[in-house]
């Protein structure tokens, strides 16, 4: 695990209580090792905070630069037992997410229209690959559920003569009630970089 992931993390999720921890995100806890169970985006992970290590059972997620087990961190000391809106908003549109989510925290969805701009069978084939189901949404869309609290949605509209490929993220309008803007920044960077 790389430096990303600051030690006083694990810290702050020992000193919360982890029958509060699984009633709001639906882990399970060890209580003799006192690690977390969780699962995210499908596959199960061993949060172990005494030893600052989270660890996937089987074969996990590949993380780019962490994010994934950042997100799982706050996703565990911070995730809210409320229903979704049923409200997709793009990264504008959460509060705070205009300014926020320029220069250097754009969403990288660049990378998904410079890859698939050209291939729809392709796209709907790697996000089938990663658990996802596909909407009636622009030339394409999927939805992938990280947790049963936060899908994820992402667009695809393909290249033709008058305009270029073009990706874009969509967020249950609840995702700003369980995480703060850089870890939403950090879970979009995730999804995009799993293609």
């Amino acid at each position: 695990m790389s430096q990303l992931i600051d030690k006083i993390l694990f810290q702050d999720l020992l000193s919360c209580d982890p029958e509060d921890v699984t009633k709001r995100t639906g882990a399970l806890y060890d209580e003799k090792k006192g690690w977390y169970l969780v699962n995210i985006w499908g596959n199960f992970y061993d949060v172990m905070p005494e030893q600052c290590s989270i660890k996937p059972r089987g074969r996990g997620r590949r993380t780019h630069r962490d994010y994934l087990y950042l997100f799982m961190l706050h996703y565990l000391m911070k995730a809210k037992p409320i229903p979704l809106s049923g409200q997709w908003v793009s990264e504008k549109d959460i509060n705070g997410g205009e300014g926020f989510f320029r220069g250097p925290h754009t969403l990288p969805t660049q990378i998904l229209a410079r890859a698939f701009g050209n291939d729809l069978a392709g796209f709907l084939a790697a996000g089938k690959a990663l658990g996802a189901r596909p909407l009636p949404m622009a030339d394409a869309a999927l939805v992938f559920d990280i947790t049963p609290r936060i899908p994820v949605i992402v667009l695809l509209w393909l290249e033709d003569e008058m305009f270029e490929s073009q990706a874009k993220l969509l967020f249950d309008r609840t995702i700003e009630q369980h995480l703060p803007l850089d870890i939403i920044y950090a879970l979009a960077v995730e999804v995009c970089h799993a293609f």
